[in-house]
């Protein structure tokens, strides 16, 4: 398994709650494929946290882009990183 820093962890996670960031988008930021977000949100997570998010992300399009509507091209809203 890779080892991350904690900030690296941290964005991870937060990509992985976020509904519009693939999952082909964290392994080309981090290098892991879904299974490696699994096994990271199982070993980092409270169990009740990551049984949530498991049945949140579970076969939610948005987070697969073969499964994505073509109308999407960005993985995070306009807003989201805006310059103050």
């Amino acid at each position: 398994m890779t080892v991350f820093s904690e900030s690296e962890e941290s964005r991870v996670i937060e990509m992985a709650w976020e509904d519009r960031p693939p999952f082909e988008a964290i392994r080309q930021e981090f290098g892991l494929d879904e299974q490696g977000v699994i096994k990271l949100m199982r070993n980092k997570m409270k169990a009740s946290s990551f049984k949530c998010w498991r049945r949140r992300v579970s076969g939610r399009k948005s987070k697969h882009l073969k499964l994505r509507s073509p109308e999407i091209s960005r993985a995070y809203c306009p807003t989201q990183y805006k310059q103050r």
